[in-house]
């Protein structure tokens, strides 16, 4: 069992930024970043695979979201928001597990969410 953790969350104006941290407890192939919004069910926002450092991202968070590594802890990564919209507001899930793709169902172990919420 892995052990996920998300935090960072919070609220900001429109063209703010935030973080989001997400630690595991173990080393998977993938760690992932998922968002369940009031008009969509949980989908995929960005992934970074740990073998080759590789990073993907959703259409809809290109040039706003950046993953890092948090350097400073094993198997943890930042998520960088910037120029957040009101339309990015949701929870936001940090998962790992394969990662082969982007569906939910590559990943096996999930966090408990971290809500964000943009203000217009």
């Amino acid at each position: 069992q892995v052990q996920v953790v998300e935090s960072g969350g919070g609220l900001v104006q429109a063209g703010g930024s935030l973080i989001l941290s997400c630690a595991a407890s173990a080393l998977t192939l993938a760690t992932g970043w998922f968002r369940q919004t009031p008009v969509k069910e949980r989908e995929f926002v960005a992934r970074f695979r740990w073998n080759d450092g590789s990073r993907l991202y959703a259409d809809f968070v290109k040039g706003r979201f950046t993953i890092s590594k948090n350097d400073a802890a094993n198997h943890a990564l930042y998520l960088q928001m910037d120029n957040l919209t009101p339309e990015d507001t949701g929870v936001y899930f940090c998962a790992v597990g394969r990662g082969f793709g982007t569906s939910a169902g590559e990943f096996s172990y999930w966090g408990q969410g971290t809500e964000v919420s943009v203000s217009s």
